[in-house]
């Protein structure tokens, strides 16, 4: 769930620190960019996070760095915990958003417009994810669907994929299909050639934002793969820097997800 953890007093205008690329656009997607004095190396987007001051990556922070930008609210995810001493001892506030499932993503979202004192802008957002997971019901039913986490072309070496912990499972399961991946296990899923070949699956989709590889250099490494999805055709490679990013712009990864399902729908 999005948890709030506060300290101190809410200011007329915050001085944020966002630590983390989601919770970064989010802010801004609530028109309280200006309030963001800092932020981590990926935050990329929009154009204007790119002129805000960084304190390090995913988990290397600096709180020397974060310290002398004078924040009064830190929003961050759970593995950022090991700065709550610090900032309660700095009298900081700070909250902590969880963007691993479905459901706590929208929570953080209703949870950052309070912070922001924009909770209508927040409703919205969560209302713009919600009309279109609606519109992935109906398309495909009990596909078994595989996504491939990042641009991995050699095998030998191990492929992560979606589990069951991370929210893109809550949106196959959402759309009326199923997640190749069978174990519930909740660690990080890596599997091997074979594990591959043994998930069947009917769909696969291979997230590699930012990747330098082309799509047809990705595609062709995994042609070769004895699974219904590559007989189908139904192999797709998603390389846009949203399709990792949970923010509002989870829409868009949404639609584009729709899209498969239904080219995936004809294949059959």
């Amino acid at each position: 769930m999005g948890v709030l953890l506060m300290l101190g007093l809410l200011q007329a205008k915050e001085r944020i620190v966002a630590l983390s690329p989601a919770i970064n656009e989010l802010i801004f997607a609530m028109d309280r960019g200006d309030w963001v004095v800092g932020n981590t190396q990926y935050a990329s987007y929009p154009l204007q996070s790119q002129k805000v001051a960084k304190v390090g990556g995913f988990f290397d922070v600096s709180f020397e760095a974060l310290l002398k930008l004078k924040p009064t609210l830190v929003i961050m995810q759970p593995h950022n915990t090991k700065f709550i001493k610090h900032l309660e001892a700095f009298g900081i506030g700070y909250a902590l958003i969880n963007v691993d499932r479905l459901q706590s993503i929208q929570e953080g979202i209703i949870t950052i417009g309070t912070l922001l004192r924009n909770p209508q802008g927040a409703k919205s957002i969560v209302e713009r994810i919600q009309t279109q997971l609606k519109s992935l019901q109906g398309i495909t039913h009990n596909q078994k669907i595989l996504m491939v986490i990042g641009d991995t072309i050699d095998f030998q070496k191990g492929v992560f994929i979606v589990g069951h912990g991370l929210y893109l499972h809550d949106i196959i399961e959402i759309s009326g299909n199923h997640n190749a991946y069978a174990s519930k296990l909740p660690q990080q899923p890596i599997l091997s050639y074979e594990n591959i070949i043994a998930t069947q699956a009917d769909i696969l989709i291979i997230l590699a934002p930012n990747s330098n590889r082309s799509q047809e250099v990705i595609k062709q490494a995994w042609s070769q793969l004895p699974i219904p999805a590559i007989q189908k055709g139904n192999i797709f490679v998603m390389q846009e820097e949203y399709v990792s990013i949970p923010s509002d712009r989870l829409v868009l990864f949404l639609e584009d997800f729709k899209k498969i399902l239904e080219v995936s729908r004809k294949s059959k």
